[in-house]
């Protein structure tokens, strides 16, 4: 499935409301320098204002399954705020897990916003976004995202 800006809009419209509304987590649009995209402090989302309709959904939904873990674990709180520098195979599984469980709190977050017809899209989004970072964490390269999605 390949959403319409309107579909992603609307979606990201969705996720939001019922992030703010259930769970008392601010989200806002933000003024954020590239290469950034994001950032989030337990309490509140910002998403970067020069992101597409398509980037925002993911990251929203993205950093809310972040937020929730920040909640629930001082352990994902203290991983999720480091940047690691040429990590362990371990460290990578970990970062890894971490990264598929806040996938499945977005899947969550949108399934409960009745946002429908998303799952193998947050599903590609998602991996590509661990790949991304597997890679910038191992090489210190920030490649193009794009650069690591694999469809399906």
């Amino acid at each position: 499935m390949r959403a319409s800006i309107t579909e992603f809009r609307d979606a990201y419209g969705a996720v939001t409301e019922r992030i703010r509304d259930r769970y008392g987590v601010a989200v806002e649009l933000a003024n954020i320098e590239p290469p950034l995209k994001g950032d989030l402090d337990g309490s509140r989302i910002l998403v970067a204002d020069h992101n597409t309709d398509e980037e925002r959904l993911f990251l929203v939904a993205h950093l809310f399954g972040h937020t929730v873990q920040w909640n629930v674990s001082a352990a994902l709180r203290r991983l999720g705020m480091t940047m690691p520098v040429k990590p362990t195979g371990e460290e990578l599984d970990a970062l890894g897990a971490y990264e598929r469980e806040a996938c499945r709190y977005s899947q969550q977050a949108l399934h409960e916003a009745d946002v429908s017809g998303f799952d193998q899209w947050l599903a590609d989004y998602s991996a590509c976004d661990v790949a991304f970072l597997r890679h910038l964490y191992t090489t210190g390269e920030r490649r193009a995202f794009r650069d690591f999605w694999i469809p399906g």
